[in-house]
């Protein structure tokens, strides 16, 4: 364990120690760890391959939900291979370029993220409040435009914070007690004047979160409005359920992405142990119930991934000589439509 400052001479080495106090049982950890990671790359995977495999699904909204699906499986590739070395080998040892690599991503995609899930916003305001000029306002061109101007605005806010910590000198300890390089964890080791940092990193989050979850707010309050002047209660049912599963991915988000700022920033008596799970939930849970609560929720993709495993049920039979008759396909099709329909009831 790295404790003293190093030689000049020598190249600056971090260590990530984890989950301090939970040593005993991070092997134990690691199950739910890799059960998130499988099922943030299937999930995810399972949703490009379908959008982009199904014309009726190439409309706005998909898209968004592409580009959700894409920043999650990218922030998982920043930070799930390390967790796990750490987490089996207790491997914590990260070279100081890849330790400010990794923290600029892992905030640059937690960014972008929050961008998208406002373009999503927008859509739904637009398709519930002016129908009529959806395809007007959302076009290839525009979409194009909110995908490049999320990836500009989560580097630019984020590509600071590596130079503004590579000017501090780290005298006290090179040993990061987190899961992996989490600004302020980096940060709290340095001596000397950290107040840009502290402050800097305050108000990209702010800009981030405070500004998103603002007009997030502002779109569904209009949304209400809107709804509540349908006439028919059907109208108004089915104007809300095409917000359900947006809605349900923005709690995922950025319910514990504020318990962990807060707890972070003002949790002083909260144990280390606390901060890095809610740390850890933030980064690990959303990229994996994202594609889950959008499958289940989304007829058409549900339908599309029924039809999917049906038919390589089907060929499967067919390849090994079974007969395979029509009322099997269809009592299987209602059995797998009755278990997604109970997941759907349980998403609530």
């Amino acid at each position: 364990m790295l404790t003293e400052s190093m030689p000049n001479d020598t190249p600056l080495v971090f260590f990530l120690l984890g989950i301090p106090g939970l040593e005993s049982i991070h092997q134990w950890l690691s199950i739910p760890v890799c059960c998130l990671g499988v099922a943030t790359v299937v999930g995810n995977v399972t949703i490009l391959v379908v959008v982009a495999t199904e014309p009726a699904l190439h409309k706005p909204v998909y898209f968004f939900l592409c580009m959700l699906s894409t920043i999650d499986l990218a922030a998982s590739i920043t930070t799930l291979p390390k967790l796990l070395a750490i987490l089996w080998f207790g491997a914590g040892h990260i070279a100081a370029a890849a330790c400010l690599a990794q923290m600029f991503f892992i905030h640059a995609f937690c960014m972008m993220e929050s961008t998208v899930l406002l373009a999503m916003a927008f859509d739904r305001y637009v398709a519930i409040c002016d129908p009529l000029r959806y395809t007007t306002i959302l076009t290839d061109t525009v979409i194009a435009r909110i995908a490049l101007a999320a990836v500009l605005r989560g580097s630019l806010l984020m590509v600071a914070c590596p130079f503004l910590i590579g000017r501090l000198a780290f005298c006290r300890s090179h040993v990061i007690p987190h899961t992996y390089c989490e600004h302020m964890a980096v940060v709290k080791l340095a001596c000397g004047n950290t107040m840009p940092n502290r402050v800097y990193g305050l108000t990209a989050a702010l800009l981030v979160i405070g500004v998103d979850l603002l007009c997030i707010g502002l779109s569904y309050t209009l949304i209400a409005r809107a709804v509540l002047r349908l006439s028919s209660r059907e109208a108004r049912s089915k104007a809300l359920g095409t917000c359900g599963s947006h809605i349900c991915v923005i709690l995922i988000s950025y319910t514990p992405a504020l318990f962990s700022f807060f707890t972070h920033r003002f949790g002083r008596h909260v144990p280390l142990h606390i901060h890095i799970l809610l740390a850890n939930v933030y980064l690990l849970f959303p990229p994996a119930l994202n594609p889950i609560v959008y499958g289940v929720k989304t007829k058409e993709i549900r339908d599309r991934v029924l039809r999917v495993f049906l038919r390589d049920q089907t060929q499967s039979k067919k390849a090994y000589g079974v007969k395979f008759p029509m009322y099997t396909v269809s009592i299987s099709y209602r059995q797998v439509d009755l278990m997604l329909s109970l997941m759907n009831l349980c998403t609530f």
